[in-house]
């Protein structure tokens, strides 16, 4: 049973998204070309936005760059992001285009400030002048709640970033719910945990930078003190949670409003590398750096929401997740070896 309505639900997602004119910004990052994958898979015609072309980019060898329209230039550009709207005749945007690192937020807070919090406003204004835009689905995250006593952050719990990523997320967050509440803007938000899945190039974080160092046959490294408590989410598992919320955003009348999505299954980053070391059967200890700076000891979310308004639940566990990331990794790693002398 479980299944079939498992079927039932990517059948009629399908349907939904067959012949929409979609928008995408941030498609070259980690969860864009899985997102925008999953849209040409079901038959919509996306346009994306791009400002640099990292070829190493998952969305330059997933197959589907062929078939989407591409536009190049910034979020800091309004009047070219209007003019994607108009002349794509764009009805759904999914704004993922952010500064994503926390480490280079940390060093260079302006460069991310005007790419999140003004390409955010540039966006929403652009659709603001649009009558034809349907649905917005905004990333924010679970750091744009800060750091709170009382876990897991819900909804309803207060926006208290501290931190320049963290900063730029609350206010992303603040910014789009004050569209809706202004104008009526068809906006919808979305926080989640920590992303983890195949395409990840970033090497400094957890998952991606704990494969690499087994896939190499070297001792993993901790640059926190490893009890950090995350919720790490499958980037399919995302993906599909960003399509539900835009599928539904009309029908169940959620403008303005904020969904969690997690896993639901906090960890300690220790533990995570130790999986992680388990399913590849590496017996190789973490060093431990604990240098770590700005850090929220502990950030997990409540999806409760998410489960009784739109029926979600994630389709992967933790450890199944892991196996397709790890799978994407040894083949990645296996294309890229140095030939030999």
């Amino acid at each position: 049973m479980a299944v079939e309505t498992s079927r039932n639900i990517a059948a009629a997602s399908a349907r939904f998204w067959y012949d929409r004119n979609v928008f995408v910004t941030g498609a070259t990052g980690l969860l864009g070309p899985w997102l925008v994958k999953s849209l040409v898979d079901a038959g919509a015609h996306v346009t994306i936005l791009v400002r640099d072309i990292p070829h190493r980019s998952y969305l330059y060898t997933c197959g589907c760059l062929p078939l989407v329209n591409q536009v190049f230039g910034e979020l800091g550009n309004g009047d070219l992001l209007e003019r994607v709207l108009n002349e794509y005749e764009v009805d759904t945007v999914f704004h993922l285009g952010a500064q994503a690192i926390v480490g280079i937020a940390n060093r260079n807070p302006i460069s991310t400030f005007e790419s999140n919090i003004r390409g955010t406003w540039n966006l929403l204004e652009a659709v603001r002048r649009n009558p034809h835009v349907e649905r917005v689905i905004v990333a924010s995250s679970d750091k744009a709640y800060g750091n709170q006593d009382v876990l897991p952050y819900t909804e309803a719990t207060s926006l208290s970033g501290r931190y320049p990523y963290d900063v730029s997320k609350s206010c992303v967050d603040l910014i789009s719910q004050s569209y809706f509440h202004t104008y009526r803007t068809p906006v919808a938000i979305v926080r989640c945990g920590n992303f983890f899945g195949g395409g990840d190039l970033n090497f400094n974080r957890v998952v991606p930078g704990t494969v690499k160092f087994l896939w190499h046959d070297q001792s993993p490294i901790i640059r926190s003190n490893g009890m950090l408590v995350r919720d790490y989410f499958y980037i399919e598992d995302v993906a599909a949670a960003y399509r539900m919320l835009a599928e539904n955003l009309r029908e169940k009348q959620l403008a303005g409003q904020a969904f969690n999505f997690a896993s639901g299954n906090p960890v300690t980053v220790l533990e995570m590398v130790q999986r992680i070391t388990a399913l590849m059967g590496k017996a190789l200890p973490p060093t431990i750096l604990n240098t770590a700076t700005n850090e929220i000891p502990a950030q997990y979310l409540s999806s409760q929401k998410a489960r009784e308004v739109l029926g979600w639940q994630p389709q992967y566990t933790l450890d199944d997740g892991l196996r397709r990331t790890i799978s994407w990794y040894d083949e990645f790693f296996r294309q890229h070896q140095p030939a030999a002398a």
